[in-house]
């Protein structure tokens, strides 16, 4: 019998080494994919708590290194709490089965998701590609983006956006693109990425809704503009108080602790953006981050202040869900590892002729050096062809190497999620056992 041959599902399944925050494509093998670890369902038990019943915090800090999964669980929490459709069938139904032992979990997600939301998922430093870190509102900008882009404005320019924003408060937007585009001949959503070449087309579709005489009109917006966390913890508030009721719009925001790591000001910013939605909002806004685990060795060696300060967002982001390699381990096992009823029986039949030699095998006389062995006939199969103390020194072994600055945007396509790395090993055509 073939290794191959041994598992559940087929080991040449494509699997997507990163999880990608834009990408739509495969949304519900993502879900169907995804496996819900009893840690994890622990945590995600605490926040939907906190979810339903709001007390004031409405931030979320995801925290794991390379490989945890973090950018995984964001996504399904996006997905699930929109309870999206995708590829006809709802998010909750796809994930439900997941928790199906669990009522009171599963009575709590229902809840969650009962309540009419809208998700905006997004990468950081993927919105934040033309825009400098080195800038005092460069976090407030990214959010500014995204938040504009779902109104169905021009995120890339946000006085464009503020320009959209007040026509459409005044009920004239859908009459200024009908002008813009009698004028131009062009739409709208193609004549606002040029604005130069389509000034007097602007001013003239302007002028007309609006009864004005006005000449330059975006000019004079891009002069006005100023960016402010109140303005836009308002512009949210009123777009939220247009929804159903009980609406929330929810932020889930993918690398945000690399993205802010040793940037003081960044984090002021991240802590008084949640703070204000929550004062504006009461509850409706809320953001979802992932960061990684150890967010001293992302940093560096921080100053006290520094220090004080990502203390100060961890204390507003107060519900946590901590992945650790234990649930990397579960993952793997359950989602590439699983057997099929005579892979199961083999390997059974296996551990019972072999368990006795595994002491020798990773035990070592002199105690130099012991490996973690299998605790029982269970944990053999679930973890063939792997050795439990190989989990964990993959996990070591990216954690070193990401220290290694020049190297952590290679490792990270790759080590963001272990998977595809165990699925090479496990297409090996060596045999099932002895």
């Amino acid at each position: 019998m073939e290794l191959k041959t041994i598992f559940e599902r087929d080991v040449n399944r494509p699997i997507e080494g990163v999880i990608k925050a834009d990408d739509e494509a495969g949304l519900k093998n993502e879900i169907e994919e995804y496996v819900l670890t009893n840690e994890v369902a622990k945590r995600l038990d605490s926040f939907l708590d906190a979810y339903n019943n709001y007390h004031g915090a409405n931030g979320v800090w995801v925290s794991g290194f390379f490989g945890s999964g973090k950018s995984h669980l964001l996504k399904i929490l996006a997905l699930v709490l929109e309870n999206r459709v995708v590829d006809g069938a709802n998010a909750l139904e796809l994930f439900l089965p997941k928790i199906h032992d669990d009522k009171i979990l599963a009575a709590a997600l229902e809840k969650a998701v009962a309540i009419p939301s809208k998700s905006i998922l997004f990468n950081i430093d993927q919105k934040a590609d033309v825009i400098s870190k080195t800038q005092s509102d460069a976090l407030l900008a990214v959010f500014v983006k995204v938040f504009d882009e779902t109104c169905g404005y021009y995120g890339k320019q946000p006085y464009i956006a503020q320009f959209e924003r007040e026509l459409d408060r005044d009920g004239l937007f859908d009459d200024f693109k009908t002008q813009f585009k009698q004028l131009s001949s062009n739409d709208w959503d193609w004549g606002r990425a040029r604005p130069a070449r389509v000034a007097s087309f602007i001013d003239q579709a302007f002028n007309k809704v609006t009864g004005q005489n006005v000449n330059g009109v975006l000019d004079k917006f891009r002069l006005d503009y100023r960016l402010s966390i109140e303005d836009f913890a308002n512009h949210v508030q009123a777009w939220i108080d247009k929804q159903a009721p009980n609406f929330r719009l929810n932020f889930f925001v993918d690398e945000v602790g690399q993205y802010i790591a040793d940037n003081t000001k960044l984090m002021t910013n991240l802590q008084t953006v949640a703070e204000s939605l929550a004062t504006k909002c009461n509850g409706r806004a809320w953001i979802i981050v992932t960061a990684q685990e150890d967010m001293n060795a992302v940093v560096g060696e921080m100053s006290k202040q520094q220090s004080n300060d990502f203390t100060k967002i961890q204390a507003r982001f107060n519900s946590r869900m901590k992945l650790t390699s234990a649930d990397v381990a579960e993952v793997i096992q359950k989602r590439l590892l699983l057997k099929n009823d005579a892979g199961a029986q083999q390997l059974a039949a296996v551990y019972a002729q072999q368990s006795n030699n595994f002491k020798t095998l990773f035990d070592f006389a002199d105690g130099a050096q012991t490996y973690r062995n299998f605790k029982d006939a269970d944990h053999f199969v679930s973890a063939y062809p792997f050795i439990p103390y190989q989990f964990a020194l993959f996990q070591v072994a990216i954690q070193g190497i990401s220290h290694t600055m020049a190297l952590r945007a290679s490792i990270a396509r790759w080590a963001s999620d272990p998977c595809s790395a165990y699925s090479a090993r496990s297409r090996s055509p060596l045999p099932a056992g002895p």
